[in-house]
């Protein structure tokens, strides 16, 4: 038995593989990946695909960037861990005040993690806290939406709302108050063309705020993604919604928690979607791009008014208690810093404005397909969503795995995808080049015709 047969052995008998039906995977073929080279992904046989997922949404300027492997062997050659509970260590310092800097106006306090559900974990404590502090124990409750992702820890899942994730582990779940998915509810209320426009988020929220009023006393943070809901299939809120959840925190003293993890670093449009949507929240939660997908790191971010909640005398224990292991490892740090430099270097922002109007225009195409039902798009990320029947609506049955069969013919022409269900993702690196894109788009289109039929 060679030794590519014998990995491939050993990763169906103990490598158990996240969100992952093992009996199926166990019963197929596999990539196994050796290396990267750009914007692709190389297995153990020298087959090469493009990385249509950006490796699980957070590789922003490809695999094997000369840079961005310079600055993790820099810091290894320096120190590669030390703890961060009560010391420091300067590239955690130096990437705290970059992220100061870069995102929205007011968040001035960075707390590290090494993913975004604990990074949402944390902005989830810390706004609970906050108010524990202020004495008003009574606000101990989250508004947040269905058809929501912010990760997998208990804490992230009880503010989450996608069922087929979340309903299993109902009784480990703390209560909270849910609203309806902005767009679901928005195609109900307008249908799919005026799902987005303006008008639309004023019928939203005037629901919103109603049930804002009845319940604010007892809210602690209103909890969102920001902008679009990733992992439900790519639902972009319509437009002023973010802003209007803004205006309503803002009047009824309620927190207002952004989870940035699959929008944050350019993935928007811009380096944050709270900033292209012109809004302040009091929490951010970041991840997957933060290190370029090179590394483990995530971030929540604060202002100053939470932060100074949690100062007092040490017998007072107001301090948070809260931390990991990982917590501002130093090694991540510095590649974060380096992928943030490198935007500014590459011009990865402007380069990116063409790539989006380009997949913008292409996605109209879907739409002529018969199997396809939607298509959704936020910046440089979109799912293509396929129906069995189209007039009636009808979705293809969940054990039939269409999704996942449409992301095999894929590979068969050198792209690796991973669907959400029956939504095709389009999610490639930022690096993504336009003819890149363009064979991408061309691919899923075939493929889907291949499965499902012109």
């Amino acid at each position: 038995m060679e030794d590519k047969e014998i990995l491939k052995q050993w990763d169906k008998e103990y490598f158990w593989h996240p969100f992952t039906q093992m009996k199926v995977y166990r019963e197929e073929d596999n990539v196994i990946v050796e290396r990267g080279e750009g914007n692709y992904i190389i297995d153990i046989y020298g087959n090469k695909y493009f990385d249509g997922v950006s490796s699980l949404w957070c590789n922003v300027h490809g695999h094997n960037h000369p840079k961005l492997n310079q600055a993790i062997c820099e810091q290894v050659n320096k120190i590669s861990h030390f703890t961060t509970l009560g010391a420091s260590n300067i590239p955690a310092i130096k990437l705290a005040k970059k992220l100061v800097d870069i995102t929205p106006e007011g968040l001035n306090k960075v707390f590290y993690s090494e993913d975004g559900s604990e990074a949402m974990e944390i902005a989830i404590k810390i706004a609970y806290h906050y108010w524990h502090n202020k004495g008003m124990k009574e606000k101990n409750k989250f508004i947040t939406l269905s058809e929501a992702y912010h990760g997998d820890t208990i804490g992230s899942v009880s503010v989450g709302g996608i069922n087929i994730f979340h309903e299993k582990y109902r009784p480990l779940l703390f209560d909270i108050y849910k609203l309806p998915s902005p767009y679901l509810q928005a195609v109900k209320l307008a249908g799919r063309e005026k799902a987005l426009m303006e008008e639309t988020t004023k019928k939203l929220i005037e629901e919103v705020e109603e049930f804002v009023f009845r319940h604010h006393q007892t809210v602690a943070g209103f909890v969102l993604e920001a902008g679009v809901q990733g992992a439900a299939g790519i639902l972009p809120f319509p437009k002023g919604y973010l802003k209007e959840i803004e205006r309503i925190c803002r009047e009824y003293n309620i927190l207002m928690i952004v989870d940035e993890v699959a929008t944050g670093f350019g993935r928007s449009g811009k380096m944050f979607a709270c900033i292209k949507e012109d809004v302040k929240p009091d929490i951010m939660a970041l991840g997957k791009g933060i290190t370029g997908g090179y590394l483990p790191l995530a971030a929540t971010l604060t202002t100053d008014e939470i932060f100074n909640e949690f100062l007092g005398e040490f017998g007072e224990a107001k301090h948070f208690y809260h931390g990991h292991t990982y917590t501002g490892n130093p090694v991540a740090c510095n590649v974060a810093l380096a992928n943030i430099q490198l935007f500014e270097e590459e011009k990865t922002l402007e380069k990116l404005q063409p790539k989006i109007k380009l997949l913008e225009e292409r996605l109209k195409e879907f739409l002529e397909l018969n199997h396809v039902i939607d298509v959704r798009q936020y910046g440089f990320m979109a799912g293509v969503e396929l129906v069995k029947d189209k007039e009636k609506k009808q979705p293809y049955p969940y054990g039939e795995r269409t999704g996942f069969k449409v992301a095999k013919a894929m590979l068969k022409r050198g792209i690796w995808v991973r669907p959400l269900g029956d939504v095709m993702v389009i999610m490639p690196p930022l690096s993504t080049t336009e003819e890149e894109l363009d064979y991408f788009l061309d691919s899923l289109k075939e493929s889907i015709i291949e499965v499902c039929g012109n």
